[in-house]
């Protein structure tokens, strides 16, 4: 018999803030971070403010080698065992799943670089770590004392959403009992935002950064980076209620696939990554009419948008007479958080609909589809109206297919 699998802790840092408290006043005020970027006319971005990681680890001399998105890992994972009330001598055996992407910070560690030297005398002993993957996984596991079966997953912005997949799989087919998954990342730098305007991916219009970030919309002409990190403790369902465990939500199914289509853009008829929400609804034994929400990838690229929403057609609105699901898009709160986007966009619905309230679309004046029940004003989803089944997607270039069907516990 399969283990039925659990969300029994949350850790997480999003520009909305790291408290169920937070993220719903945000959203209930509707005042998101997004700002311009200094480097680059026209460009914006979405950062976390304030954060520091010595607030979570105290002093801690390995802090150095950490670029910002493991620390952001790190500081999640910290939560997240605080959160979950699980005894510590549990942790040693505990799996470790870690959605990470490239450090593209490159000019504060090579300021100067002439003829190809990367060298100086200010360059740290050890500062490939700083670009090494499995960083953050490493941190984590030092920090809190893992030592179980783990994987570091670079899937672009599918990359913490497999994470939490795999760990999900792997407590379900008896593998492991409890494991950490989630990830961290950040390409709001230089290097970064360079990386993406030669890619002609993100929004470099200018005009107000408040309306920059606009999924679905047909004046969306690129995402807007952001950043964050979040991170969750799972266990089988016997091994939480054994132990009493507050519970949060439960996994019901995984998805993912390739598109073998193109580098960058994703497949135009989105026929994998429908292969990979089905495949989701399948392992929940759901169908389609049994999702209330489904949270979006929504990039607010013309592609991306267009692929996904004509797919959401496809798989939840051919019938006329299916239910309506109900479409919001996280990033047009907190920005595209590439490899994090999964695991922090999930920790944002978590938290607020704990509170019953669904972040909207936030910018959606003229939507690319006129079929699809999106969520376009703040509404309250308490009591009888509570939403809960949803359906996360992340779509990540290369071709990355994700989909995770989770259920809010009653």
């Amino acid at each position: 018999m399969r283990n039925r699998v659990v969300i029994t802790g949350a850790g997480y840092v999003t520009p909305l803030g790291s408290t169920p408290e937070e993220i719903t006043n945000t959203v209930r005020h509707n005042t998101p971070n997004f700002i311009p970027f200094h480097d680059f006319e026209g460009c914006f971005v979405c950062p976390v403010p304030d954060f520091s990681l010595t607030a979570s680890t105290g002093r801690w001399k390995n802090k150095k080698y950490l670029a910002r998105g493991a620390q952001f890992a790190l500081a999640a994972a910290i939560r997240a065992a605080e959160n979950c009330s699980l005894p510590v001598e549990e942790f040693a055996e505990a799996g470790l799943f870690t959605g990470a992407g490239p450090n593209f910070d490159i000019s504060s560690d090579f300021p100067n670089i002439k003829n190809g030297n990367l060298d100086s005398v200010e360059l740290a002993a050890l500062w490939m770590l700083r670009y090494l993957p499995n960083t953050a996984a490493s941190a984590i596991s030092q920090f809190l004392h893992i030592h179980g079966d783990n994987s570091t997953i670079g899937t672009a912005c599918s990359a913490s959403t497999q994470a939490i997949g795999e760990a999900f799989r792997k407590i379900k087919d008896g593998y492991l009992t409890v494991a950490f998954a989630g990830g961290g990342d950040s390409r709001i730098s230089h290097g970064g935002l360079l990386a993406y305007k030669k890619a002609q991916a993100i929004w470099n219009k200018g005009g107000d950064p408040d309306k920059a970030c606009r999924p679905f919309d047909e004046k969306r002409s690129g995402f807007v980076a952001g950043e964050g990190g979040a991170m969750f403790v799972l266990e089988s369902l016997e091994h939480a209620q054994k132990r009493g465990a507050h519970i949060l939500a439960e996994i019901c199914g995984y998805g993912a696939t390739m598109d073998a289509h193109s580098m960058t853009a994703p497949h135009p008829e989105a026929v994998h990554a429908e292969k990979a929400v089905r495949s989701a609804l399948t392992e929940a034994n759901l169908t389609p009419d049994d999702i209330d929400l489904i949270s979006a990838h929504g990039t607010s690229t013309p592609l991306n948008d267009r692929m996904e929403a004509n797919m959401i057609e496809r798989v939840f609105y051919a019938d006329t007479n299916n239910k309506r699901p109900y479409v919001t898009a996280v990033k047009s709160w907190i920005g595209h958080c590439t490899a994090a986007s999964g695991a922090v966009e999930l920790s944002v619905l978590l938290a607020s609909l704990s509170k019953g309230v669904v972040p909207p679309v936030r910018n959606l004046t003229t939507p690319c589809s006129d079929k699809i029940n999106f969520v376009t004003e703040r509404t309250d989803f308490s009591g009888t109206n509570m939403l809960s089944t949803i359906l996360l997607e992340n779509f990540g270039f290369g071709g990355q297919n994700s989909a995770l069907v989770v259920r809010l516990w009653s």
